[in-house]
């Protein structure tokens, strides 16, 4: 099974770019902490803001990404990221770096990054289909979780070195070079759907009514983006427990998130045989599930070594089961969308994902200055233990039927017949 030379051209352009992203793992908080000495309420708010914002601005661009190639679109948002991101290490250098740039650069990364997600899900399905689809997924998924492991410890040794905008700098780098990546590949993009004269609210409604109208992937939709957010929630509060009152250093900070990252490369190793064997519904469902019994116990991360080795325990079997959950996840979401509505489809997924997000960081950083940073890490572990029940949607539910193909006629058979080595079309 050979994915060509094209998907190398793209699978290197994400390669670039993730390694760039968790090079700079955490460095909005980051900087925002240790930086402009920003409370915790604050540091919740600049999370918040670039995703909420981001996702309230890339509502009429599904649609615009349905109806335009794919290519372009996902050379431009390269183009993007790398402007905005520079920006950052400019202000620092002239020492004009302000929170609210922060959170204007963090709206312009956000948006990008939703439409960059709708087009390069619809760009993949065009490059890959069938068994080679999971396997496309999985290989991104092993580039993710090999960046994350390496990139962490790394971003935290350069910033101890360089500064605290050296990760920044390289991240908004990592976007040109996928960029260039993307613009090498040769094979022509089929035409995109046809765009209509005018686009009404239908067609930019059109990807969310497709997916609470199907109930397997509404199933997974209402759960993925209920776990995604909780856990991302709590990442600034993590952020704030961890760098100021239990003082851990950045380097170790970066090591905590960054060594239980190998989990993920085994899983998303294993996703394709797990898949092969049981089925797509049911690792769905059980690695959804032990996904989810893992945040809770950061509530309880002591001090000292101690606590460094807890929270690399916990990561490990919680980045495992998402290793291998979001390949399947991600090849089962493309299978079951029809392809003249995947990047609406996908579009959709990526603003509710950021808009839920948003809501849930401001009402845990709320949490947190209110119950305590402790407390409400552990309010969302304690959530998240019921959303396996989501996923019971997508393991019973029955496939929609599927419209008939037209056969043609079948030619009259030679004399005499040969035997068939495959069922006749």
């Amino acid at each position: 099974m050979a994915l060509g030379q094209d998907f190398r051209r793209l699978w290197l352009a994400y390669a670039t770019s993730t390694a760039g992203t968790w090079l700079a793992l955490d460095a909005f908080p980051f900087i925002a902490v240790t930086v402009l000495h920003r409370s915790t309420t604050e540091v919740s708010v600049l999370a918040a803001a670039g995703l909420a914002v981001g996702a309230l601005i890339a509502v009429p661009l599904g649609p615009w990404v349905e109806f335009r190639r794919k290519r372009p679109v996902l050379v431009a948002m390269d183009a993007v990221r790398f402007v905005a991101l520079l920006t950052l290490p400019l202000g620092y250098a002239l020492g004009g770096l302000t929170f609210g740039q922060l959170v204007a650069v963090s709206v312009v990364v956000a948006t990008a990054n939703i439409v960059f997600t709708a087009a390069s899900g619809a760009y993949l399905k065009g490059l890959a289909t069938g068994e080679d689809l999971l396997v496309a997924n999985g290989r991104f998924e092993s580039t993710q979780w090999t960046a994350t492991a390496v990139g962490p410890p790394s971003g935290g040794a350069l910033i101890g070195l360089f500064g605290p905008l050296t990760t920044v700098v390289l991240d908004s780098v990592s976007y040109l070079l996928s960029a260039l990546a993307i613009s090498a590949i040769r094979t022509p993009e089929p035409p995109p759907t046809a765009r209509p004269a005018t686009v009404r609210t239908k067609d930019v409604l059109d990807g969310w009514h497709y997916l609470l109208g199907h109930p397997r992937l509404r199933a997974l939709f209402f759960n993925t983006t209920l776990v995604n957010g909780l856990i991302m929630a709590t990442a600034p509060l993590l952020a704030v427990l961890l760098l100021r009152e239990l003082g851990f250093a950045a380097w170790q900070y970066g090591l905590a998130f960054g060594v239980p990252c190998l989990g993920g490369l085994l899983g998303s190793r294993l996703s394709r045989r797990i898949t092969a064997r049981f089925g797509p519904e049911r690792v769905l469902l059980v690695t959804g599930t032990l996904r989810v019994i893992w945040p809770v116990a950061l509530a309880f991360t002591p001090r000292g070594l101690a606590g460094l080795g807890f929270v690399m325990a916990v990561e490990f079997g919680l980045i495992l089961t998402i290793g291998v959950f979001n390949p399947v996840s991600a090849t089962y979401r493309l299978q079951e969308t029809e392809t003249s509505r995947a990047a609406r489809v996908l579009s959709a997924w990526s603003i509710t994902a950021g808009a839920t997000r948003a809501v849930l960081t401001l009402a845990w950083g709320a949490l947190g200055a209110w119950l305590g940073t402790r407390e409400a890490i552990g309010l969302a572990g304690v959530l998240m233990l019921a959303t396996p029940v989501l996923l019971w949607r997508v393991r019973t539910t029955p496939r929609p039927p599927r419209p008939p193909r037209r056969r043609k006629a079948a030619p009259p058979p030679a004399t005499p017949a040969a035997p068939a080595s495959r069922p006749a079309p």
